[in-house]
């Protein structure tokens, strides 16, 4: 793992700074997604109250967050095969911050639609860089289990949005949603201090090598990194069309989540909550264990395992007709959640040189995106043509079946799948 040299002695490091990485990274994620992404959820009734916004105008303040992210996503990518990831990550967090100041700040739908949408961005471009810190910090065979420490902060934040934003929402009155936009802002500039102070771009920085490697550092890349060689590879439209399958299906089951259990399932709000919750909390380790299996059996199977087991929860949650099956399908998901954009972000490295990996992951990114934006209107228009929202789910459980023949496909792409 290499040394850390201090007054001319080598002295073997008790804890490889892969890890400090990852930590941080979860942080990172957390911001991202987390705070930046799914807080919206919980502070947009107050905020719609306040501003006295309709549902479309709501609807298209996440559109706006969601078209920035996929913005930042591609071009933070193509940057930070150029910057160094510290530099663009304080960046992006600093931006972050104001983003979410500024959303505290709205008057109306104008400004808090531009409030948004900049938060998107700066939400995309935390995002990328640090999810592919672990492909410089970690040996190919270690990469998942990485990467799967930092997905879980998407499920951290989950949870810390639904205990923290109620609680300021009931103590703070009309104007809570704002002081709920301003304490996520805080929490994020806590995050940038931490960032500042620990995050290092490369292992060679420290004296270490890659967690996992052995013997010399791999040699600097021959060459300027191309921008076309990730677009003009195929093995990467493969991975980005897998991507897309993981938007379309697990997109119908939130979106419609708590809709169909209470409209179809017979449940009270406050009982789908609950089980929204709990998704939350099993979801947190889900991209570590998951991750690193895939390490162990390889990515592609890692993949082809979690799309079959999405087909199930999905096809389960169309078809039961009584709480145990909900809750099964929950806890599958729950279990699987940020399992798929783990292996995702470990994979990029098997198939685009260590100088494009954030390049690489703005682009299947791209068309995750695509995915995801095309599900619920789709998914909206099938259930309003059957009055069900079964088929629905079952639409998406066949896409999740396509993701898992896909992710078979890998079989020869790649150098580490």
């Amino acid at each position: 793992m290499g040394a850390i040299r201090e007054g001319g002695a080598a002295i073997p490091p008790r804890l490889h700074y892969a890890w400090i990485i990852v930590g941080l990274g979860h942080l990172n994620v957390l911001c991202a997604l987390g705070f930046a992404r799914f807080g919206y959820t919980m502070i947009l009734p107050g905020m719609k109250e306040g501003l006295q916004l309709t549902y479309a105008e709501t609807g298209w303040l996440a559109t706006g967050n969601f078209v920035g992210y996929l913005v930042a996503s591609l071009i933070a990518g193509l940057v930070a095969s150029r910057w160094p990831p510290r530099f663009l990550i304080l960046i992006a967090l600093a931006c972050l911050v104001i983003g979410l100041g500024a959303t505290s700040l709205a008057s109306g739908f104008p400004s808090a639609l531009a409030a948004r949408t900049f938060t998107g961005l700066a939400s995309g471009a935390v995002y990328i860089p640090a999810m592919a810190l672990p492909t410089l910090w970690f040996a190919p065979h270690r990469r998942g289990l990485g990467t799967g420490i930092q997905t879980g902060g998407s499920g951290l934040g989950l949870v810390l949005s639904g205990l923290l934003i109620p609680v300021i929402l009931r103590w703070s009155g009309p104007e809570g949603w704002r002081h709920a936009w301003l304490l996520l802002a805080i929490l994020v500039g806590v995050v940038w201090i931490l960032v500042l102070a620990l995050l290092r771009n490369r292992p060679e920085e420290i004296g270490q090598l890659p967690y996992g490697a052995s013997g010399a550092p791999p040699p600097p890349p021959a060459g300027p990194a191309r921008w076309r060689e990730v677009f003009a590879n195929p093995g990467l439209w493969v991975l980005g069309a897998i991507y897309a399958c993981f938007g379309f299906s697990y997109v119908i089951y939130a979106t419609f989540f708590a809709a169909y259990l209470v409209k179809e399932g017979g449940l009270s709000p406050a009982a789908a909550g609950q089980l929204w919750g709990l998704i939350g909390v099993l979801s947190i380790p889900s991209g570590i264990l998951w991750g690193a299996l895939a390490d162990r059996i390889g990515k592609r199977f890692g993949l082809a395992i979690v799309f079959g087991l999405h087909a199930a929860c999905f096809a389960t949650f169309a078809l039961a007709r009584g709480t145990t099956g909900f809750l099964a399908s929950a806890i599958l998901f729950g279990l699987t959640a940020w399992s798929i954009p783990a292996i995702m972000a470990a994979a990029v490295g098997d198939y685009a040189r260590t100088s494009l990996a954030a390049a690489a992951l703005g682009f299947i990114t791209i068309i995750f995106g695509v995915g995801q934006a095309i599900g619920p209107p789709i998914a909206g228009g099938l259930a309003d043509w059957t009055r069900s929202f079964s088929g629905a789910f079952l639409l998406a459980s066949g896409v999740a079946l396509v993701g898992c023949l896909g992710a078979l496909s890998l079989l020869r792409s790649g150098r580490n799948c």
